[in-house]
């Protein structure tokens, strides 16, 4: 084992100095926000979709375009509104008369990167169009279905201020989302560094840094890095401590009313993977797993009314539960 994983690290090392080249070239245009770069890196990886919350201005929209840019990956962004289709996102059958024939349009999901902005304002039909795509990497237009590029990565986003002609995410589609992120405003020294970088400035270009097949032989090399089996039953025992905190030490049961799915388990593996991986390692540490922990699990958690009258949030019960299960 301690060859196959001092073989396994090398190689992660070898391969890894591409993801440096492809943050080099994302820094030229992005100025702070590490956390939300290294998270999309991460759901690019591991194969998973991203919801970012975050006010207007933080550089959503800038990050993910410059990240299909440097990767020579198609982009498309969709911005929701109440009044979307989903024959908008997935394309449509059109009837040719001079032949009479129907033909398919294909429309913009039918690329590697996707940006659908302010997801929450689009209806359920069109949020249910988005969940098939985002689950089986497929769509169905008419009768047919057809497979999405690879690799496909989803990264929407919510505004957490204006929720007037808003849609609720279903707990399904919120489900789907390997990750889901909580973005912050920059430091003063970053947001002077960004006016001093885009006031009246040229737009910056980026250089490719690698490739959609490069990402997913990098895929590949993920699914191997190594997990051992007591760091397996420490995930498990996070997820069920969401489902059953009384037996792991916990006063949440009037707290949580749901605790999170098995999707839950299977992702915190990948993302822990993926981000043993981009730290160089071929192995999963307990610490990938409780840096990632609060990503995959805040949108899992449904609270009770008890816990939204007294102002608790995900994000704290996710820490007592860090706190309180035990690492291997």
């Amino acid at each position: 084992m301690d060859t196959t994983l001092k073989t396994l690290t090398s190689q992660v090392e070898e391969k890894s100095s591409s993801l440096r080249r492809l943050r080099d070239e994302i820094s030229k245009v992005l100025v702070g926000q590490h956390y939300l770069l290294d998270r999309l890196l991460i759901g690019l990886l591991a194969d998973g979709h991203v919801l970012v919350e975050g006010v207007p201005g933080l550089a959503k929209t800038t990050v993910v375009k410059t990240l299909a840019a440097a990767i020579q990956a198609s982009f498309s962004r969709l911005q929701f509104t109440p009044d979307l289709l989903p024959a908008d996102l997935l394309g449509t059958e059109i009837y040719l008369p001079k032949t009479g024939e129907f033909v398919i349009k294909k429309g913009p999901l039918f690329a590697n990167i996707i940006l659908a902005d302010e997801i929450n304002r689009a209806p359920a039909k069109v949020q249910s169009a988005l969940l098939e795509a985002m689950q089986e990497r497929q769509v169905t237009i008419g009768p047919q279905t057809y497979p999405l590029p690879q690799p496909f990565l989803v990264m929407a986003t919510q505004n957490p201020i204006e929720q007037e002609g808003t849609y609720v995410l279903p707990e399904a589609q919120l489900d789907r989302f390997m990750l889901k992120l909580s973005v912050g405003y920059p430091t003063r020294e970053e947001e002077k560094e960004i006016m001093r970088r885009f006031a009246g400035q040229p737009e910056i270009k980026v250089q490719i840094a690698i490739t959609p097949e490069e990402i997913l032989g990098l895929r590949e090399i993920i699914k191997n890095i190594y997990i051992d089996d007591r760091i397996m039953d420490y995930i498990v025992d996070l997820v069920f401590a969401t489902r059953e905190p009384e037996k792991y030490g916990l006063n949440l049961r009037d707290m949580v009313q749901y605790g999170a799915s098995p999707r839950a388990t299977i992702y915190l593996n990948l993302a822990a993977r993926a981000q043993a991986f981009l730290c160089g390692r071929g192995y999963v540490t307990p610490q990938d797993v409780k840096s990632i922990a609060h990503d995959v699990l805040r949108h899992r958690l449904i609270l009770s009314y008890e816990a939204e009258a007294e102002d608790m949030t995900t994000d704290q019960v996710i820490d007592m539960i860090l706190d309180k299960v035990e690492v291997p």
